[in-house]
């Protein structure tokens, strides 16, 4: 039995080398998604260095955190307004199901995250094996939510059967958004049908977004037993 550090230690580098090989798939001049959360940061250092190898890129940073770093390691920047269709998003998950469907939002910016996923030709996610799973909700499921409605919303979602608690700093004060937003966590147990529920929460109105991304991913690789393991979403019957 591997000890909790060397636990943390294969999870890095099955981090490290799914991303390593996702930035293999970038092609050049190529508009590139950079995702956030642990993983991607992998793959902006990783993508740094082909860029100081003079790969011609321009990247478009799905949070603050992303675009401050890709600005320490000298990647180009642009924005979704110049560039409104991009080449290849690169991001990892909290969750990927055999469907890729995914949970993401753990690191709090999964609406810009899920706006760069849909305007990208190719969605690419990056993850270590410990994040695929059979079925979603082990990992509570992200809302994003205007401070408004706030506890309005959280009664709906109890309502459907979650455990829903509201996203806090260590301080104590709630977790803002790069948009200023709240988070809610919801505990769903397992998601028997994430598209439907899906569109439950959509409709509620004070809902920005939600973590379950349905049906975008093309490709995820995943750090497995010392190797990449490359999973492709099913074709629609």
């Amino acid at each position: 039995m591997n000890s909790p550090q060397s636990e943390v230690n294969i999870r890095e580098q099955e981090k490290q080398a799914a991303a390593r090989a996702a930035v293999e798939l970038i092609e050049p001049d190529s508009i590139v998604g950079l995702g956030s959360g642990s993983t991607a940061t992998w793959a902006i250092r990783f993508l740094a260095e082909r860029v100081r190898d003079g790969l011609k890129i321009v990247g478009v940073p799905t949070s603050q955190k992303t675009k401050e770093l890709a600005e320490q390691l000298g990647i180009p920047l642009s924005t979704l307004d110049e560039n409104p269709q991009i080449d290849i998003d690169i991001d990892g998950a909290d969750e990927i199901d055999p469907q890729l469907n995914l949970i993401k939002g753990g690191g709090g910016a999964l609406l810009r995250e899920k706006i760069i996923a849909s305007a990208s030709r190719r969605f690419v996610v990056v993850a270590d094996s410990a994040k695929q799973v059979t079925r979603l909700g082990k990992f509570p499921l992200p809302v994003e939510v205007i401070p408004f409605a706030q506890a309005l919303i959280a009664t709906l979602i109890a309502a459907l059967g979650a455990q829903v608690s509201l996203r806090r700093y260590a301080y104590g004060n709630p977790y803002l958004t790069d948009e200023g937003h709240h988070i809610l966590d919801c505990n769903f147990g397992e998601i028997a049908d994430p598209a439907a529920l899906a569109g439950r929460l959509r409709a509620m109105p004070g809902v920005v977004e939600h973590g379950l991304f349905v049906g975008m991913a093309e490709i995820a690789l995943l750090g497995k037993h010392g190797k990449v393991i490359q999973l492709r979403r099913r074709a629609a019957l």
